[in-house]
């Protein structure tokens, strides 16, 4: 399967970050702020822009980490999970 994350690249790389997210979610679009405007890099995936097998595949990473799949998911460090937009939580865990 082809990488279907794109780097986005900012000044703050201390953590590694994975965003599942769509692009026509509300939150998304919240979440990704966050990051972008505090200057943390992350992997960006695009779920509803994703078809068949690559699709399929992602959503199974994404209910492992959030059996709701709902979006955003954000993985840090490969061991926290935060899910939908909460900007204290992600203060206290990206900053």
């Amino acid at each position: 399967m082809a990488d279907v994350f794109t780097e986005v690249m900012h000044e703050k790389s201390d953590h590694k970050v994975k965003f599942y997210g769509l692009s026509t979610c509300g939150w998304c679009r919240k979440a990704r702020s966050f990051l972008d405007e505090n200057g943390i890099s992350y992997e960006l995936c695009y779920v509803d822009q994703l078809e068949g097998d690559e699709r399929k595949a992602i959503l199974e990473e994404v209910s492992k980490l959030n059996p709701r799949k709902s979006f955003p998911t954000i993985v840090v460090d490969e061991d926290e999970v935060l899910i939908g937009f909460n900007e204290d939580r992600y203060m206290e865990v990206l900053l």
